[in-house]
C-alpha cells in the first residue's frame, strides 16, 4: 500500500494536522484577522475528515452545542420579519456564524491530548505582544498602526480594547497555577509567571488600557479567590492588590486620565449632548431599550438596529442623540433589539450552560470559566460574542477548555465503572 493511501484516512494524522491548525489559529488571533480566519476553517476540514459523526451527532443533543446552534438559527430566522435591506440582514448573521464552530470544538478536543498546547501558544503569543507593545510606547514609529487612531500609544496591531481583553485574560488566569505552583514549593516556575502576570498588569498600568478591562479585572480576581481560595489568604492577597492599585493611581499618568475620563465624558453628555464614549452608550442603552420594548418577543429582525437608530437620531450632526451605529454596545441588548426575549433567553442559557461546564477544579475548569465570566461582564459594555477578536477568544477557549472537561468527565466515568466492577 502506498504511503498517500495508508495516510489518506488515518486519524491520528489528521488529528495532528487539526490540532496544528488550531495552535497556529490561538496564536496569531493577538496579530491578526486574516490568519485565524484561514487556520479555522482549515482546522475544521481536517477535524472533519475523520470524524465520527454518529459520535458528534451525538454531542450536538447537549446544551452546550445546542443552544449556540440555536442562536444562530434564530439569526438566520430573524431575517424574515426584519425591515432592513437583505445585504444588511445576512451581514448582521455573519458575527453569529462562529459559534457554529463550537461543537466541532468541543468533539476534537474531547479526543485530542494537545489542547493546553493551543493555550500556551495563545499565551506566549501574547508576552511577545506585551515586548512589542513596550517597544512601541518607546518608539511609536515602531507601530503598524496609523498615529491619528485613538488610543494607539503601546498598540502594534489591532487596538487598545483587544490588546486589553487579552492581556487581562492571561494575567488572571495565571493566578491559578502560580497558587497551585507555590502550594508545591516550585517557588522559581511560579516566580516565572508572577513577572508574566505582573508584565501584562504594569504594560496596562503604564502603557494603554481599555475601561471595560479596568472594570472587568477586579471581577474576574475576586471569582478566583471565592473558588480558589480562602477567606483570609482573599483578604490578605486583596489588601496588598488595594496597596498596589494605589500606587499605580499615583504613579501612572494613563491610570489616572483613562479614570479621568470616566466623569468628565458623561458630564459632557448630560449638560452639551457632547457624543463622548460613555454619553454615546448610554444614549445607545436608552434608545435600544426602547427599540426592544417595541418588539419584545421577536425582536425587529436580524440586522434591524441601524435603521432603528437612524429613525431615532435627533438633533445636529455633532450631538450624542444623533449618532447612529448598527451595535449598541451591550451584547444582551444587541440580541434584544433584533430577537427580542427569545433572543435574550438563547444567549443566557448559552452562558449558563457553558459555566456549568467548567464546575470543579482545576487548571482546565479554570481556564475556561475565566473566558465564560470575562465575557459576560465585558458584554454589559460592548457585544463581544458578535465581535471578531473577543468573539473567537470566547469560542476557542470555551471549546478547547470544553473538550478536554469532557474527555476528563469520561475518563472519571471510566475508573467509576472499573472500580466498581
Amino acid at each position: 500500500m502506498s504511503p498517500v493511501r495508508r495516510y489518506w484516512r488515518d486519524r491520528a494524522l489528521w488529528t495532528t494536522i487539526a490540532d496544528v491548525f488550531a495552535i497556529l489559529a490561538a496564536f496569531s488571533l493577538p496579530w491578526s484577522t486574516t490568519l485565524p480566519a484561514i487556520f479555522v476553517p482549515l482546522w475544521l476540514g481536517a477535524v472533519a475528515w475523520v470524524m465520527d459523526w454518529r459520535a458528534y451527532g451525538a454531542l450536538l443533543k447537549q446544551p452546550i452545542c445546542y443552544l449556540p446552534l440555536a442562536l444562530v438559527g434564530l439569526a438566520l430566522v430573524g431575517t424574515v420579519w426584519s425591515d432592513a435591506v437583505w445585504g444588511a440582514r445576512l451581514y448582521a448573521v455573519s458575527p453569529t456564524l462562529k459559534l457554529l464552530v463550537l461543537p466541532g470544538l468541543f468533539y476534537h478536543f474531547e479526543r485530542s491530548s494537545r489542547g493546553m498546547w493551543v493555550f500556551v501558544a495563545f499565551l506566549v503569543s501574547c508576552a511577545l505582544l506585551m515586548v512589542v507593545s513596550w517597544l512601541v510606547a518607546m518608539d511609536p514609529s515602531f507601530t503598524l498602526k496609523s498615529s491619528s487612531e485613538p488610543g494607539g500609544r503601546g498598540i502594534f496591531v489591532k487596538n487598545y480594547i483587544d490588546q486589553s481583553q487579552e492581556f487581562a485574560l492571561c494575567a488572571v488566569a495565571l493566578a491559578y497555577p502560580i497558587i497551585r505552583l507555590l502550594q508545591t514549593n516550585r517557588v522559581w516556575q511560579a516566580l516565572v509567571l508572577v513577572a508574566i502576570s505582573l508584565g501584562f498588569i504594569v504594560n496596562m498600568a503604564f502603557v494603554i488600557v481599555s475601561r471595560t478591562a479596568m472594570v472587568t479585572i477586579p471581577i474576574m480576581l475576586a471569582v478566583f479567590a471565592l473558588l480558589h481560595l480562602k477567606w483570609r489568604t482573599s483578604v490578605m492577597i486583596f489588601g496588598v492588590l488595594a496597596v498596589m492599585a494605589g500606587l499605580a493611581w499615583g504613579t501612572s499618568p494613563q491610570l489616572q486620565t483613562t479614570l479621568d475620563t470616566f466623569s468628565r465624558d458623561y458630564r459632557l453628555y448630560k449638560t452639551e449632548n457632547v457624543p463622548t464614549s460613555i454619553g454615546i452608550r448610554l444614549e445607545f442603552w436608552k434608545k435600544s431599550l426602547q427599540f426592544f420594548a417595541g418588539a419584545p418577543v421577536i425582536g425587529h429582525g436580524t440586522g434591524s438596529t441601524r435603521g432603528l437608530f437612524e429613525r431615532a437620531a435627533t438633533g445636529d450632526t455633532y450631538s450624542a442623540t444623533s449618532q447612529v451605529i448598527g451595535n449598541p454596545h451591550n451584547q444582551t441588548l444587541n440580541v434584544a433589539v433584533q430577537w427580542g426575549g427569545t433572543g435574550i433567553v438563547l444567549l443566557y442559557g448559552m452562558w449558563l450552560v457553558h459555566l456549568l461546564l467548567f464546575r470543579g477544579d482545576g487548571l482546565v475548569a479554570w481556564i475556561g470559566l475565566l473566558v465564560v465570566v470575562q465575557n459576560i461582564f465585558t458584554s454589559l459594555f460592548n457585544s463581544h460574542i458578535f465581535d471578531f477578536h473577543e468573539g473567537w477568544m470566547y469560542v476557542l477557549g470555551v471549546g478547547v477548555a470544553g473538550g478536554m472537561t469532557l474527555a476528563a468527565r469520561q475518563r472519571n466515568a471510566r475508573a467509576e465503572r472499573a472500580g466498581s466492577s
